[in-house]
């Protein structure tokens, strides 16, 4: 056994799951996570950063601490406890800015840390967002106008949970929904309530042990055919064309009923 070992078989029965639970987290099987927390096989470094960021504890603390001396509480309290990204410049000494690719966004929750995806990933330099980690996320959807297909959402790393803000918008990477781009509304012990900007769709709740990382809104690429007044004129015409199905059923009904009461009498 391990000081590893140990740590995550404590963190783990804290949480009251079991191995199968963590190893589906974390997206491993239930048997190669057990050889981890058994001491029959060391975890490379894309394994520990899952289980880092799963448990909200840094990779230092989990290989080099036997934190079930210690009260956890402290633990996660302490500043260094977390995980930092490199800022790569370029030749000028600009920020250089990663591209998830739109073909390739659906394997960045295996691929982020995995420095080997990282680098080969295309970047750019924008000279006006400095002081911070950068990466640019393809947009899906209509849920937050005006990003539509084919733009890309520019967030700046946020290092930690504690400093998200109510009403600003975030690219939230989680294990269960990957990439998604919402507007934090409200923070909750243990979760935090997200809402599109588009008001078809419902806010929901997001687990903060689900969450892998938070990139807060900074700048955004749209495509060649760019119009801002699209998205609102989908919107409007969304909303207009449920009216109109509402009001033919409410006839349908009426229709119905008056019907009934005719043949009644």
């Amino acid at each position: 056994m391990s000081i590893f070992s140990d740590n995550i078989r404590f963190l783990r029965t804290q949480k009251k799951i079991s191995q199968q639970e963590l190893a589906d987290k974390i997206m491993l099987s239930r048997v190669r996570y057990s050889k981890y927390e058994d001491g029959r096989s060391e975890a490379p470094y894309e394994i520990l950063i899952r289980i880092s960021k799963y448990f909200n504890l840094s990779i230092d603390l989990l290989l080099t601490v036997d934190i079930r001396k210690y009260p956890l509480e402290d633990i996660l309290k302490l500043p260094d406890n977390r995980i930092v990204l490199p800022v790569v410049v370029d030749q000028l000494g600009n920020n250089s800015i990663e591209i998830i690719p739109q073909k390739a966004s659906m394997g960045y929750l295996s691929g982020y840390s995995d420095p080997e995806y990282i680098e080969g990933l295309q970047r750019i330099s924008l000279p006006f967002l400095t002081n911070g980690k950068y990466r640019a996320f393809p947009a899906y959807g209509d849920s937050m106008p005006p990003f539509k297909d084919g733009s890309y959402i520019i967030g700046k790393y946020v290092e930690n949970i504690d400093d998200l803000k109510p009403d600003k918008s975030y690219i939230f990477v989680t294990l269960n929904d990957g990439i998604s781009y919402k507007r934090l509304t409200a923070r909750q012990s243990k979760s935090i309530t997200v809402a599109a900007d588009n008001p078809f769709y419902e806010t929901y709740d997001i687990p903060l042990e689900e969450i892998v990382e938070v990139w807060q809104y900074a700048s955004g690429i749209f495509p060649e055919d760019f119009e801002p007044s699209n998205a609102n004129h989908n919107v409007t015409d969304m909303f207009l064309e449920l009216r109109k199905d509402i009001q033919r059923l409410e006839n349908i009904a009426f229709n119905t009923n008056k019907r009934s009461y005719k043949k009644s009498l």
